[in-house]
């Protein structure tokens, strides 16, 4: 396992990092000034536009999609250490380069499953950056992470030409930014199918669609994440669609979106292991300019001990991330199976933890927005449970190991 990185990745880091500070840094406070003047708080500022043609003129745009015909054709190894550094600034940088959540994953699904058709009218326009997208899973009323529980239906209609879909979904990711034009919705074409796996269905339903409502956003850790479009509580009552819009097979839903959800757990864990270095790096500044009882905070021995622990955690994390991306790349997503588990439970609390002393070094300040390190914290926790709960990945890797013994 060869984890160096090559000649096009280290060409693409070095423009990357100077693109961060250059660009995402400064612009940081601005997005954040211009947002509070926005006739809606959901609308995108000026500076993200910017950004985004930026990113474009300097061809650091689609990196996330291995696919050549439609991204960068980089491999998961190529791409994670640039994940990486996106992480630094996670509501910025990951959509300056076109590569944030959930359009990533949605545009992978869309690649991979999609029609010609679909491909041209949904797909097209999310890789030139001119719509947003979000993906409609999780639900209130059932314990989502069993995604057999979810209760929303797919109906075809009497004469066959539409289906009708009837639920109600929330933390909808993207769903209140008014360029949000497409949901990919998970419903039951099948309810009463023997095989659990196969009651599911994918189907394509346009914002505009009569019967669908965006009912109000929903909160993360009192964030409304406007940065990231919001993530909304959206009912479907009985919008109608044409059949042409279902994405694969009846009853490929639940493969179709475990295919998506792997990739994406590994670009989050990628984007979290920058998110700790920017929390390290506030530690370290913050610990040799502030003075308390008579020393720097960079002499008192607990922060000693937090730093090490924090570089100690961020390089296993790195190497493990690393591992599971070489393995994605040469052996598949089922064979990396385990590894992408075991790094979707690992990185999110490891990062919380590093981000908790961060914000304890840096006292009332790291609870503040004068500082990015609440909102960062909010995201990490957040990861604990998104794309699965640590305690469904725990069952299934452990289950997996048993199997060896039994």
């Amino acid at each position: 396992m060869d984890f160096a990185y090559d000649a096009r990745t280290e060409e693409l880091r070095a423009k990357l990092l100077a693109f961060m500070d250059e660009f995402v840094y400064p612009a940081e406070a601005v997005a954040h000034e211009q947002r509070e003047r926005l006739a809606s708080p959901w609308d995108t500022p000026e500076v993200v536009e910017d950004l985004k043609a930026e990113a474009r003129r300097q061809g650091l745009w689609n990196l996330f999609l291995p696919d050549a015909e439609y991204g960068a054709g980089l491999t998961n190894l190529q791409y994670a250490p640039l994940a990486e550094i996106t992480g630094r600034s996670p509501h910025l940088a990951p959509t300056a380069l076109n590569c944030a959540a959930p359009d990533t994953g949605n545009m992978e699904l869309l690649a991979q499953f999609a029609s010609d058709e679909q491909k041209k009218q949904w797909l097209e326009p999310l890789l030139a950056g001119e719509i947003r997208s979000a993906f409609a899973m999780t639900e209130p009323e059932v314990a989502s992470s069993d995604a057999t529980n979810i209760e929303t239906r797919i109906e075809r209609s009497a004469d066959g030409s539409e289906y009708v879909v009837t639920g109600r979904k929330w933390y909808i990711s993207g769903a209140m930014n008014p360029d949000c034009k497409i949901f990919i919705v998970m419903g039951k074409t099948d309810p009463d199918g023997a095989d659990v796996r196969r009651q599911q269905s994918m189907i394509l339903v346009p914002r505009d669609t009569p019967g669908v409502e965006i009912r109000r956003a929903m909160q993360v850790y009192g964030y409304e994440d406007h940065s990231h479009g919001g993530h909304a509580e959206v009912v479907f009552h009985g919008a109608r669609v044409p059949a042409s819009a279902l994405v694969g097979e009846e009853g490929g839903g639940f493969a179709i979106a475990q295919a998506r959800l792997g990739p994406g757990r590994i670009h989050h864990c990628m984007r979290l292991i920058g998110m700790a270095e920017r929390a390290i790096e506030l530690m370290c500044r913050r610990a040799v300019g502030r003075t308390a009882f008579g020393k720097p905070l960079a002499q008192q021995g607990v922060v000693h001990t937090w730093i090490a622990d924090a570089r100690v955690a961020v390089e296993q994390l790195r190497l493990l991330v690393l591992k599971t991306a070489w393995l994605m790349d040469t052996v598949g997503n089922r064979g990396a199976h385990t590894e992408i588990q075991a790094i979707k439970i690992a990185t999110p609390r490891a990062v919380v933890d590093i981000i908790d002393r961060a914000v304890q070094l840096h006292g009332a300040g790291g609870v503040s927005q004068d500082f990015p390190l609440a909102e960062l914290w909010a995201g990490a926790r957040t990861l604990k449970l998104a794309d699965g709960p640590d305690e469904v990945h725990q069952r299934s890797l452990a289950r997996r190991e048993l199997k060896r013994y039994v």
